[in-house]
């Protein structure tokens, strides 16, 4: 900061004791009664954001996950308002950031041609890759966690859209489930993806089942396979489920 930014020493030192104060809403509270920030506007207007922010977070009961951290910087250019940093932990370490965003209420009028209005915005990008890779590390006995519960398969041409309707019915019944994106992928590599992956249920349709409305239902670790109605793969997928978590207790 002295360096690069030109700062006087005495400033940068004063900085320095900011930038290492963590902690929850009591550190607000503080900042907002004791020293210099309550006395500047911006600042002073910044710590009551992050107060209401913490008085919402209480109300839907997760106020014990959240931390107040003023080391934390992001796109000073752009943003207005509340920034934050999810980190994902296991047990008291913690293994990384995964998500990341904050306010920005002017970003969107410097980049229109229309630079009239403001536009308010909150935005957040999420690790994918980073939350895919942590979750497929997880070792639980020897099997591998992965979300998916249920894996919808296709033998033959031209089934993506049956393939999408199956996989739409089954997400409104809150019930995770994926598919490959290949338009004709061959059994084996389906298959394969479910095995390795540890995914417990797969549900497969051809052309014929498709025409007698009809889908088969696989477990996947006992190759064992029963024949039901499409209009039942909801109930059906969920008492599978229910047994295999049954017998895994």
């Amino acid at each position: 900061m002295v360096v690069e930014k030109g700062l006087e020493e005495g400033v940068a030192d004063r900085l320095g004791e900011f930038v290492v104060l963590n902690g929850s809403t009591e550190l607000v509270d503080k900042l907002l009664t004791e020293g210099e920030l309550r006395e500047n506007k911006n600042s002073k207007q910044g710590l009551e954001a992050v107060k209401l922010l913490f008085e919402y977070c209480q109300c839907m009961g997760i106020q014990g996950s959240l931390r107040f951290d003023l080391s934390l910087a992001r796109g000073l250019d752009y943003y207005t308002g509340v920034i934050y940093e999810a980190i994902l932990t296991e047990g008291d370490s913690e293994i990384g950031s995964i998500a990341a965003g904050g306010r920005y209420d002017t970003l969107v009028k410097l980049l229109s041609d229309n630079n009239k209005h403001n536009v308010p915005c909150v935005g957040v990008s999420i690790g994918i890759e980073r939350i895919f890779a942590f979750l497929e590390n997880q070792q639980v006995g020897n099997e591998k966690v992965h979300p998916t519960e249920c894996f919808v398969a296709s033998i033959g041409k031209n089934l993506v859209p049956e393939r999408m309707r199956l996989l739409n019915t089954l997400w409104a019944a809150n019930i995770r489930a994926e598919h490959l994106f290949k338009l004709n992928a061959k059994l084996l590599p389906q298959l394969q993806y479910c095995e390795e992956r540890g995914i417990p249920v797969l549900l497969l349709i051809g052309e014929d089942e498709v025409k007698n409305g009809v889908a088969k239902l696989r477990t996947v670790a006992t190759r064992e396979e029963t024949t039901i109605p499409l209009n039942d793969i909801v109930s059906e997928v969920k008492k599978l489920l229910g047994k295999l978590k049954e017998n895994k207790d």
